[in-house]
């Protein structure tokens, strides 16, 4: 019963969280989502992200309500107060960010297999809003080891500061965000060895940049070369 009551619990405050959050955005940003639709609704599933801002989890988590995403975040927040009861509610769970990390990945590979969605980074870290940055292959091996669907997820815009949003809502400039999901990725003709993790974080990482603008592709975009 206890542990039905914390999961309850945490389950409300990530709804709560995340409605506050979507009130935020509609209030002080211009919002565009597409391709919700290629979410599964209910089946294990791995959402591939560029990372622009600190923002972006609980933003993508905010575009995507009809799923609870669960994301990875540095160990070290989950030791301060509040804030790591705070991360465990939005369904963050830790990774170690010195080196490989084998429990995060068995972690999400045991969430994968019993439906839960994940978000995972591909770039491993913030851009800031400038042009995406080289793949790391973490996210594409527990992709291919998951054999579950790999959705392909673009943010424009998060790279917002404060206070000034305060200040571009007040003169009506407000920034806009664009969050965009695409079609599944078909990874199921690659191994996951060193070889097959090389080409579909590849893959990964160009299907991402298909979701941008060519001035944010980096060197994953199609036309160039």
């Amino acid at each position: 019963m206890k542990k039905f009551s914390l999961g309850l619990l945490i389950l409300v405050v990530y709804k709560s969280l995340t409605s506050l959050m979507r009130l935020a955005v509609f209030a002080f940003a211009k919002w565009d989502v597409s391709g919700v639709e290629h979410i599964p609704e209910k089946q294990g599933c791995v959402l591939v992200s560029n990372h622009v801002h600190i923002i972006d989890p609980p933003l993508l988590a905010a575009s995507s309500p009809g799923r609870r995403l669960r994301t990875m975040a540095k160990q070290e927040l989950f030791s301060l107060p509040l804030i790591g009861w705070i991360f465990t509610a939005y369904g963050a769970y830790s990774v170690k960010r010195n080196g490989r990390d084998l429990r995060a990945l068995r972690e999400s590979l045991r969430l994968i297999s019993t439906g839960e969605a994940i978000l995972l980074f591909v770039e491993g870290t913030r851009s800031g809003g400038g042009p995406l940055q080289s793949g790391h292959g973490g996210a594409a091996l527990i992709a291919l080891k998951s054999g579950k669907p790999v959705i392909p997820v673009s943010i424009q815009g998060s790279n917002i500061k404060f206070p000034h949003i305060f200040f571009q809502w007040i003169i009506r400039r407000r920034p806009h965000i664009v969050v965009r999901f695409g079609p599944p990725i078909d990874l199921s003709d690659i191994d996951a060895n060193a070889t097959g993790v090389s080409e579909a974080t590849d893959q990964i990482m160009y299907a991402i940049a298909d979701l941008l603008p060519s001035n944010l592709r980096g060197p994953y975009d199609r036309s160039v070369g």
